[in-house]
């Protein structure tokens, strides 16, 4: 490492698809080590929203609390760079009470926005919004999806045809900029000034994390996942098409709770999309550099983990490594 990079703050991240304990491990590191816990999770920041993000409970959160939850109300959009300016904030202020700031979560775009900086994009425009999301009422997001790989067929092939909110930010910016969405995203933005520590929990063993999804998930309808969705329902300010509706499990929940389908498959649909949402964070994960790979199912999964923290730490400050065993 140079001596420049030596010098810069420590900082954690915690990475993994969901169900596969990320919070437990972030709590059980923060009781060892001097850490301030920072989620990265975009349904996290949604209040109201406890039961079917996964939100840690009162009595965790009272131990260990974690910063960014509960920072918008569903009817408002959090975007990356509001994502990042939030985190930064946050780690300089555990910086400046000696704390070294843990990032955990599974918000693949919010951990690169973070480390790397996000590009020029122009902003959001709401009448062009509006006319996309009217379009896509008559001819169906796939359509548009259609529409943005004939102008954007880099940023098509990474955006699913069923991705509402990803297909008109793309056609947004090309109508705005007269640019291509993935050229602007290859002029990058300002690196994140710190020094990283990057653990990633990744399974060998799919089937296990399949389970733990659908087990989780039925839990969840037991805690009263569907009572969650009926108080926000029942505000009559919000909509399907909200991001914050958009999240997995919401989302066909709020069909579910609209006549759409029936319970059991809601229930398959949720699992299924929560499925293929921990598919989608690993082929991210599988494409990030200087990572430290665990298996989250593992006994020793605590132990290796600390002992990554430990050394990291103490490669920072040789004098207080005792201090942090």
């Amino acid at each position: 490492m140079s001596k420049a990079g030596a010098a810069l703050p420590p900082a954690i991240f915690l990475m993994g698809p969901t169900a596969s304990g990320k919070t437990t491990l972030a709590c059980a590191l923060a009781k060892r080590f001097p850490l301030a816990l920072i989620s990265v999770d975009s349904a996290l920041v949604y209040r109201g929203m406890d039961i079917g993000t996964a939100k840690p409970d009162a009595a965790t959160l009272a131990r260990y609390p974690h910063a960014l939850l509960d920072v918008r109300d569903p009817a408002q959009p959090y975007s990356a760079a509001e994502f990042r300016a939030d985190a930064l904030r946050e780690m300089q202020a555990a910086q400046a009470v000696g704390r070294v700031p843990l990032l955990v979560g599974g918000t693949g775009l919010y951990f690169r926005a973070l480390q790397r900086g996000l590009s020029p994009l122009p902003e959001a425009d709401p009448a062009l919004r509006a006319q996309l999301t009217a379009e896509a009422a008559v001819r169906g997001w796939p359509a548009l999806h259609a529409r943005l790989a004939a102008l954007d067929a880099a940023a098509a092939q990474r955006i699913r045809p069923t991705d509402a909110q990803r297909i008109q930010r793309a056609l947004e910016v090309i109508a705005c900029s007269g640019e291509p969405l993935s050229v602007l995203q290859q002029r990058g933005g300002e690196a994140l000034p710190w020094r990283v520590l990057k653990l990633a929990l990744l399974p060998q063993d799919r089937a296990t994390l399949r389970q733990r999804i659908a087990a989780r998930f039925d839990a969840m309808l037991g805690a009263g996942f569907l009572d969650e969705v009926r108080r926000l329902r029942a505000r009559g300010d919000l909509h399907a098409e909200l991001p914050a509706l958009r999240a997995v499990g919401y989302r066909q929940a709020w069909a579910y709770l609209r006549d759409a389908t029936d319970f059991a498959e809601f229930r398959m649909q949720a699992i299924h999309a929560s499925r293929q949402l921990a598919k989608r964070q690993l082929t991210w994960l599988r494409a990030e550099t200087d990572i430290h790979a665990l298996e989250p199912f593992a006994a020793d999964l605590l132990a290796r983990a600390a002992a990554l923290v430990h050394d990291f730490l103490g490669a920072t400050d040789r004098g207080s490594a005792a201090g942090l065993r």
